[in-house]
This record gives C-alpha cells, structure tokens and sequence, in this order.
C-alpha cells in the first residue's frame, strides 16, 4: 500500500482577506474601513490539500518557502490539517509569497506578490516520491513559472509509475492560455472553472467546452459557480446544481470542489456521484470565512448527495 492517496506539488502562500460587501480602494491617501481581516492560508494547491485531508485522504505536499514568518505560518496551518509537509523545501534566499484578497462576498480581486510561488521545479519531484503517492495534483499552472516547463515530463513520469494525475491551472493573469495542450494529453482529470474553460477553448458554450477540453485530457469536471457544475468522461455528460446555502466567503470553493472531486475519483465512485461530492464540498466550504474553515468532513458533505 502506498504511504499517500495523493501528492500535491504546489504554491504556498498566505492570504490576506479583507471583507467589505461595498470595497473600493482608493489612492491619494484614503483611508478605507473594512468590516473584517483574516490572514488565512492560501494559495490553491494549499486549500485542494487541505480539503482533501479533510475528507481523509493521506496527502503529502511539495512546494517552496522563504524562511520567514509567512512560511512558518503556512506549515503550522498545513500541519495542523494533517497534511505531511516533510517534502516542503525552506530556502532562505526565497521570500513566502503573499495573496491580498479584497472580498465582497460575491465578487473578489485579488493582489498578489509572487515571492517564491514560483520557485518549485519538477526536478526537485523524485520518482522516489512519487512511488510513494497514488495521485500528483497541481495547481496555479501559469504562476509555477519553474515547474511549467518540467511538468509534463513529470506527469509522464507520474503515469509510468502508475499513478494518475490532476491539473487546475487556475487563471492566466496575462490571458494567454497557452501551453496547456500537451500536458493535458497527460492530465487524468482536468479541473478548470468555466471562465477558464472557455478561455482555453474559445468555445461559445460551457458543455461544448469541456467536451473539446474532454479530448484531450480523460476527465474534465467544470465549476460553474452558482450553476453547479458539470463533468464528462468522453462518453457521459452530467450537471448537478449548487446546494443552496447562506454563502460568507466563496474564497477557495472552487479548490474544495476538487478535493471532493478527486476523493471520489480516487475511491472509483460513478463521475455523476464525484461531481455532486465535489459541488457539496464546494458550497460548503463558503460558510466560512477563509479557503480552509469551511471544509467540510466526508460524513457532513455526504448528507447533500
């Protein structure tokens, strides 16, 4: 048996979440009041580890640090989710990255500083540890700048050894989306929201869109926000709608999704009863505030399917 259900190679970062439900910052020395501040742990690839761990997965967890109080932080945060972070490298010439998020409840923009977000590569990815998980996932593909050009020689690499893989690559902030084809060829289950699916396939519609994205990559399952989500295999298509719940935050519902996503697909459950896992651990996430609070455990996210 192997000692993880799931690798996660990924960016490690704080976000500092300021609430407002009217935020408009202003320059020329304006003071502007929020209703609420939180320094949460953020990033994507952190918050799909810790909803996974959540749901009891055995995650371990790659990535880079600087040596400093936002890196520390983020260790304790990952340590305290039972995520392993033996394999997370500390190095004291990097700077922890840090994510200002500017929250209106239903609506965020997002400042971030990359610092060392970027900073892992594939080479620092053994096959040692991979033999030693099931599954690699990552995340924010267009901010890990040194993991892009390695990455698909490492889920090659990851599927020789039989494990199976998952990418979200989150949103491209220079709306480029290229790069992608090739390793989605070797994506087991690809995990993009429908801004982003849409932008990588220039498709006019979200089911048209992950049919395309469906060629290439085995599974494709879709966030859609307040419309649920969808996910097809090449041969069935299935949507399930949101559960209705009094949302706080939305920060990292979209990385809970995926947790609960790729739970069920590890477990070899239909991709129908996957994707309402995904959506019930994503809606739920939202009723606290933060990316890891709300995350649901198995037994709470099994009462909505």
């Amino acid at each position: 048996m192997k000692k993880f259900d799931l690798l996660v190679a990924g960016e490690i970062n704080p976000d500092l979440i300021l609430t407002g439900p009217n935020l408009e910052p202003q320059f020329g020395q304006t003071e502007i009041l929020v209703e609420d501040a939180a320094l949460t742990a953020g990033s994507s690839s952190v918050i799909f580890a810790c909803g996974a761990a959540r749901l009891g997965l055995r995650v371990a967890f790659i990535g880079v640090i600087g040596d400093d109080l936002f890196g520390a932080f983020m260790l304790d945060v990952l340590k305290s989710r039972g995520v392993d972070v033996s394999n997370v490298i500390v190095d004291e010439n990097q700077i922890t990255g840090l994510s200002v998020i500017l929250n209106r409840i239903n609506d965020r923009a997002i400042l971030t500083h990359l610092g060392a977000i970027g900073a892992l590569y594939s080479k620092q990815i053994t096959d040692e540890l991979l033999a030693e998980a099931r599954h690699v996932h990552v995340a924010s593909y267009f901010l890990q700048t040194n993991l892009q050009p390695g990455l698909t020689d490492l889920f090659k690499r990851a599927q020789a050894s039989g494990l199976t893989t998952s990418l979200d690559t989150n949103w491209d902030p220079e709306e480029k989306w290229v790069g992608v084809d090739e390793l989605l060829k070797h994506t087991t289950v690809f995990l993009p929201n429908e801004a982003e699916a849409l932008s990588l396939t220039g498709a006019p519609g979200v089911e048209e869109a992950a049919g395309n994205l469906a060629t290439q990559a085995a599974i494709v399952a879709v966030k859609m926000g307040v419309d649920g989500g969808l996910a097809v295999d090449g041969e069935s298509l299935y949507r399930a709608p949101i559960i209705p719940v009094d949302v706080l935050d939305t920060v990292g519902a979209g990385d809970t999704f995926d947790a609960g996503f790729i739970y069920g697909f590890l477990h070899g459950w239909p991709l129908e009863k996957s994707l309402k896992l995904a959506i019930a651990c994503g809606s739920l996430s939202t009723l606290k505030p933060g990316g890891v609070e709300g995350q649901p455990t198995l037994d709470n996210a099994r009462k909505y399917l």
